[in-house]
């Protein structure tokens, strides 16, 4: 039997559908077991550990096991993607997830610019209980938009974001992707659908609930495939809860 293959950080980095900055972070915090070779004692990965970071990769702990979205208890980490043809549909689930966090003191994140962003706002700002402006001003609620228009520096972005959030404690972090919103953020489609399977990797890492929103009629049927297929921890759940 050969020697397994060991693959460079460019390699591993494909590997994962990461960047190769993402690979070296993971590496020196010792969550990547990798060695160094050769007198510029350059990286090298087995391919069996890449496989058991995706597939092993427990999320830092959480302060609850689970997050309830539309009668569904979610395990941590999770990240889906939701479907929705109407506006009230957008909303149906999504509101409530974040009235929730937001009462819990849990980070909430809402990536999405504009006018759908404003209607995250001025529905929030209608729940009851729901104090939104204590909640910005604390950073329990935040608006994120991407910089640089490519997979690599929006994953950066997200370790930074989701590292700042779990070092004080543990806690489940919450977070809605507007993806009408995100495709303007991105270089291409293609590019916002190379983040989100590099996100599915990424996000394992972290206690987080991810809702990746896809307006049926704005996106076509191979970008929604593409999108069901990078969001895998759907297949086991009643899919029509996330059908809006």
């Amino acid at each position: 039997m050969g020697a397994e293959r060991r693959l460079n950080t460019k390699e591993a980095a494909r590997f994962l559908r990461v960047s190769e900055a993402s690979i070296r972070r993971w590496s020196d915090s010792g969550l990547l077991p990798g060695i160094r070779v050769g007198r510029r004692r350059e990286r090298r990965f087995n391919e069996s550990d890449l496989v058991g970071f995706v597939e092993h990769a427990p999320a830092r702990n959480p302060t609850a096991a689970t997050v309830n979205v539309g009668g569904t208890a979610l395990s941590v980490p999770t990240h889906l993607a939701t479907l929705f043809s109407s506006d009230a549909g957008g909303m149906r689930l999504t509101v409530p997830f974040f009235s929730d966090g937001i009462r819990l003191g849990q980070p909430c994140f809402l990536v999405a610019h504009g006018e759908l962003a404003q209607r995250y706002i001025d529905a929030l700002g209608h729940v009851e209980g729901v104090d939104l402006a204590a909640a910005i001003e604390s950073g329990v609620f935040a608006v994120v938009a991407f910089t640089g228009g490519y997979a690599e520096d929006a994953i950066t972005q997200w370790e930074r974001i989701l590292a700042a959030a779990v070092a004080d404690r543990p806690t489940v972090i919450r977070i809605v992707g507007e993806m009408a919103s995100e495709r303007t953020m991105f270089a291409s489609e293609d590019e916002m659908l190379r983040y989100e399977e590099a996100f599915e990797v990424m996000s394992k890492r972290y206690p987080v609930v991810v809702l990746c929103q896809y307006e049926a009629r704005r996106f076509d049927g191979p970008a929604l495939l593409r999108a069901l297929k990078a969001h895998p921890d759907l297949y086991g759940l009643r899919i029509g809860t996330f059908l809006n």
